[in-house]
């Protein structure tokens, strides 16, 4: 199997742009569909480039969905190669999309990188990913960039909304009445890696979490395992803090 960045390094043709840490987190996620012909949606077509590498990557059993808001973009198509022209953003378009392809096993938002743009497409696409595949938003350092909508710890940038969905992923032990958004997928995400402007959550479906106990017990135990009061007030204070520095 080449490597995404043996394949880039040898990459000529139509252009390819991508940040130089992320071929690794490619291999690392991806590798595992080598030769399986996955279904790929990839959000950002540009000038062609990445189709070439998915396409060497993958095998030719590829199936390819590419989403660009440029009409140009339609030139790329062929057998295995489906180009929709439209926003990202557009929910309506999202949705007539997943309407129209099979449940992809990778889906890959390098669009316009705005906060709408990648919180719109993960909301309209995460439920047509099938169980077992991946999700991957990159370029997310425009979650800190304010022409893109972003910046440190602002409300409503991606990252902050990834964030939130780590408190998803942990819904089974805060009680049934925790009221946060996308709480029904809490037993859908089965992974969340945050790299480098770069975040891939993993599909799949979650029974509900269970401790298990091999051995016998030799010493005891020192306390009930409960945080002592003193533990309990530095726990306050400190969260106190964070919302007084925050908000």
């Amino acid at each position: 199997m080449q490597s995404t960045r043996d394949i880039f390094n040898n990459h000529t043709g139509n252009r390819l742009h991508k940040w130089n840490h992320y071929f690794e987190i490619y291999d690392r996620h991806f590798s595992r569909f080598v030769n399986k012909s996955p279904v790929i949606v990839e959000i950002g077509v540009s000038q062609g480039g990445s189709i070439d590498m998915w396409q060497k990557f993958f095998g030719p059993g590829l199936q390819y969905y590419g989403i660009d808001i440029n009409p140009g973009c339609k030139k790329f198509e062929r057998e295995n190669v489906k180009i929709f022209i439209g926003s990202q953003s557009d929910r309506k378009f999202l949705k007539d999309i997943c309407s129209r392809i099979p449940e992809p096993d990778i889906i890959i938002d390098d669009g316009g990188h705005t906060m709408d743009q990648q919180i719109v497409s993960f909301e309209e696409l995460f439920s047509k990913l099938k169980f077992g595949g991946i999700y991957l938003c990159e370029d997310n350092h425009t979650s800190y960039w304010l022409n893109f909508g972003g910046g440190l710890k602002r409300k409503g940038t991606y990252i902050e909304y990834v964030k939130n969905l780590v408190d998803v992923q942990h819904l089974w032990y805060t009680g049934k009445n925790t009221n946060i958004p996308n709480r029904e997928l809490k037993d859908k995400i089965y992974s969340i890696a945050f790299y480098d402007s770069i975040v891939v959550i993993e599909k799949e479906k979650i029974a509900a979490p269970f401790d298990v106990i091999q051995g016998e017990l030799n010493v005891g135990y020192l306390d009930d395992g409960k945080p002592s009061f003193s533990e309990r007030i530095k726990t306050l204070y400190h969260k106190i803090r964070i919302r007084l520095k925050y908000g």
